[in-house]
């Protein structure tokens, strides 16, 4: 029995090559939105020799396909998402984390064109604190309100 990311590749008509294969693998239910290092340093434990290149083609390869999304929502990096149906996600500014939004947020599904424009894809990226780190911050400002309370009366 073929593998099945082997059979995949062959279905989107891509060249089965070690690097795809490894990193399809490492992208196979990760819900990190990794970026283009990270996956070249997790691979790169597996094959020594690999260039950061060769991963980034890759990439660019599967995302071309459809296989995976390439987000543009880190200001600082390419990051990469395993699901390649339509979703939305937030980016924390804080953490940097990006989460799936699981809501229902409606946009234009199945809209061909807007304004005469062809639409190729859409991507809806939302920026903003997560909830983690949303209650971090309410914990310390409590904290250092306890602490400044506590000298006025002390």
């Amino acid at each position: 029995m073929k593998d099945p990311i082997t059979i995949k590749l062959k279905e989107i008509g891509l060249k089965v090559t070690p690097q795809r294969q490894a990193i399809l693998k490492l992208l196979k239910g990760n819900r990190t939105h990794p970026s283009a290092e990270s996956i070249y340093h997790e691979i790169l434990k597996r094959y020594p020799g690999i260039s950061f290149a060769t991963i980034y083609n890759a990439l660019s390869k599967l995302a071309e396909a459809g296989e995976i999304q390439e987000l543009d929502i880190d200001p600082n990096k390419k990051r990469f998402d395993p699901c390649p149906s339509p979703h939305c996600h937030f980016y924390c500014k804080v953490c940097r984390r990006i989460y799936d939004v699981e809501d229902d947020l409606t946009f234009p599904r199945g809209t061909q064109r807007i304004s005469g424009h062809k639409i190729e894809a859409i991507q809806v990226n939302l920026r903003g604190v997560c909830k983690a780190c949303s209650g971090k911050s309410l914990s310390l400002k409590r904290s250092e309100g306890s602490k400044s309370h506590a000298r006025k009366a002390g």
